[in-house]
Order: structure tokens, then sequence, then C-alpha cells
């Protein structure tokens, strides 16, 4: 049996103990084991497993996804996404729609602070959809508003997803959170003009609220906004200038929030405990999916899958564009079934190298479309992550109504990709800022 068969049957026996329920991480790193030890030997098998396992639990760059994932976390649990709905709604709250608008608005900025798409949906959906229910929102458009706004959380900076790519490709992380701030804002954008469409067509789904004066909008401004904007010019301005390494600017972010909130009596010890432990939590999830994806990333090499596509792919007679909207079909399609940060860690060493060396797309460019076409994934059945989310905290609210209100999103969602394929200077603009 030739080792692209073997690989091939590796990634089969990959889903099918997906569909036995088998943890995504587990399942990486059992059908990679397996498939090493046919192809080599069940003795380098062991030595590699042992090896990369330690590798990456030791390794000082991947430090830098507990720091951010802290930072979220505090800014959680001492109220700065409350204080952010508030000036938001106050802001946009009197359009058709407002509520729903003040959302986006308000996922885009705690993004920026956690930089984590579920953690987004379920911090501003706690806040959110009790505000949209007290309005009379249609239930369709008070979730399915919240769990789209989610997956801007993993566009702007500080992006996990984003830390994790660069990790994994050897580029620059700065560089990719810099390439994800124009499509986050056209994407927010895009979701706002949609709610305002629908809720003007039909205004039962999104009445307007009432309209507050710009002495009453400026005093949220104390409470709310201010805090985002001085850890995220302490955190990632630092990183941008060249003043922190990625994992300082993560440890001066959740420094930042940590005194900041807790000089102003905002962080109580209950919170504190509740921000370690879910940081905790996460960040172990993350480095065993980290872990699995490199076990199962070292079975693709030997197995030689990506070389073969590289090969076939090189010699297709068709324009690299084509090949790259196949790449993305197939994104998409496993969106459907896989978590987003581990579809991307075990697709990357498959399409990585067609798309860049073979096809000679910017890898900063592939990043950023690659978690756009992923962010999907988190809105779409049957796994929609932020869906559930969403569901956990509208309990009262049936499944596919969640579902059914999303698909106006995904349009938007779909159209943006399209703008940043035909436009690839809204990705690339601003890292090529900075060299």
């Amino acid at each position: 049996m030739s080792p692209a068969m073997v690989g091939l049957f590796g990634v089969a026996l990959f889903f099918l103990l997906l569909l036995f329920r088998m943890p995504i991480a587990y399942a990486m790193a059992l059908s990679g084991f397996l498939g090493f030890s046919w192809l080599v030997s069940p003795e380098a098998a062991f030595r590699v497993v042992s090896k990369d396992l330690y590798t990456t639990f030791s390794s000082y760059s991947l430090s830098v996804i507990p720091m951010f994932i802290l930072m979220g976390f505090l800014a959680f649990y001492s109220g700065i996404g409350a204080r952010l709905f508030t000036f938001a709604y106050r802001l946009v709250g009197h359009y058709p729609g407002g509520l729903a608008i003040a959302t986006q608005a308000t996922c885009a900025l705690f993004g920026a602070v956690c930089g984590s798409n579920t953690a987004t949906a379920a911090t501003i959906g706690a806040i959110a959809i009790p505000e949209m229910k007290k309005y009379r929102y249609a239930d369709t458009l008070s979730t399915a508003s919240v769990a789209a706004g989610g997956a801007l959380g993993v566009l702007f900076p500080p992006s996990v997803i984003f830390i994790v790519y660069g990790m994994s490709t050897e580029q620059s992380i700065g560089k990719l959170f810099l390439a994800g701030i124009i499509p986050g804002f056209l994407l927010m954008f895009a979701y706002m003009v949609t709610i305002f469409l629908l809720s003007s067509r039909n205004p039962d789904m999104g009445p307007t609220g009432p309209i507050f004066s710009w002495r009453q909008r400026i005093a949220t401004l104390k409470g709310g906004i201010w805090e985002v904007c001085a850890v995220f010019s302490l955190s990632l301005g630092g990183l941008f200038a060249g003043w922190f390494t990625p994992t300082e600017a993560g440890a001066v972010g959740a420094a930042g929030v940590f005194f900041l909130t807790l000089f102003q009596g905002k962080l109580r010890w209950e919170g504190l405990k509740r921000s370690l432990m879910d940081s905790t939590r996460t960040t172990a999830m993350i480095m065993l999916l980290v872990a699995g994806a490199v076990i199962f990333g070292r079975f693709m090499a030997v197995s030689r899958i990506p070389f073969e596509l590289a090969t076939w792919a090189g010699n297709l007679p068709l324009p690299p564009f084509v090949v790259m909207a196949v790449i993305l079909l197939i994104y998409l399609v496993l969106g459907f079934f896989i978590d987003a940060l581990a579809l991307v860690l075990l697709t990357i060493p498959i399409f990585y190298p067609v798309v860049v060396d073979v096809l000679g797309y910017d890898p900063i460019w592939f990043g950023v479309i690659m978690v756009m076409v992923v962010a999907m994934g988190v809105i779409t059945p049957p796994v929609g992550m932020n869906v559930y989310i969403i569901k956990g905290i509208a309990t009262d609210v049936p499944l596919e109504t969640i579902f059914r209100g999303i698909w106006p999103f995904l349009a938007a969602l779909i159209i943006c990709i399209a703008m940043l394929i035909a436009f690839p200077g809204l990705v690339t603009m601003l890292p090529a800022l900075i060299g």
C-alpha cells in the first residue's frame, strides 16, 4: 500500500473517530500515531509523540496563548463587555435594529480585547440578548446577530487563531494582527447593513429604541471605552512598535486589565478566581489541539499527501484562482463539522504548501482568508459553536430558530470573502506599512 493511500485511510479514521464523538485533539493524535506507526515503525512513532508533546507544551512561543486568553476573561468578569454594550447602544440604538447593530460594534470592541469568537459570543450574548428581549426583538434576529458577531473576535487582534496560524507557518503574528483589522471592520459593517435592511423591511424584527443625548453618550466613555483603548494601545501598540514580543504583549495586556480593573474596584475575588479557572481550561484545550495537530501533521508529512496534492494542483490546467476557490470550498464543507481552531491546525500541513508554494498566494493574505472561511463554520450547522453557545444563553429559543436567522449573516460573510479575494490589498495594505 502506498504512503498516500495510508494517509487517506488515516484521514478516514480521523473522521470515523469524530463520528464516535471522540474529542478532536485525541482523534488527530490517535490517527496520526497509528498512521505514523504503520508507515515508519511503532518505536519511531512513540519517540515522535513523546518528543512532539514535550516540545509543544514547553514551547515559549505558545505562552502567548494563555496571556491573551487571561486578558479576555479578566475583561469579561470585570464587566468591561457590559459597559461597551451600553456605549454602543446609546450611540446607534435609535436606528431600526439598533440594539443588534450596537451588538456588532460591541463584539468588535470586545474582540479587540479577548481575540476569541466563543468568548465574544458568550460575553456579549449574556448582555445583549436579555436587552433585545426586553425591547421585543424577534428571536431570529437577536440570537443570530450575536452568534454571527462573535465571529468578529477571530479577526480583530489579538486573534487566537492568527497566533496559532502564525506559529504554525512561521509568519509574523504582528502582521497577521494588522491584516485582520480592515477585514474585521468590513465584516462588522456588512453585518450592520444586513441588520438595518432586515429591520427596515420588517420593523417588528428590530424595533427602534430611545434617542440619547450626546452628553449621555459621552458619559458612558468613562466606564467603557477608555479601558479597551488603554489596553489595546499598550499591548498591541507595543507589539506593532517592536517594544514587545507577542508573548510579552499578551502579558502586558493581561496585567494591564488586571491592575486597571482592580484599582477601579470592578474585579472581585470571585471574578479573579473564575478568570484563572476558565483561562486554564481554555488554554489546556488549545494546547491539546495543537499537540494533536502536530502529531497528525507528522503523519501527513510521511504519507506525502501534501506533496502529492501540491503536484496535482500545480499540474491542473486551471487558473490559480479556480484552484483556490476549490480549496476554500473544502474549508467551508469541513467547517460544518470541525471547530475553527482545530480545522486550521488540521489543514495547514495539507493546503499551506499548495497555496503559497504552488499557487503563489501571499501567506498573510491566505491566513486572513482562511480565518474568514472557517469563521463561517462557527455559525453553520451542525457544529456551529457560536450557535450552541447562544442556545445555552437563550434556553427558551429553539436551536432551529437561531440557525434560521443565521443565513442573512452568512450571505454577508460570503460577500466579504469575495471582496477580499477580488481586492487582496484590503488585507495586505496595513502589513505592508510596517515592512
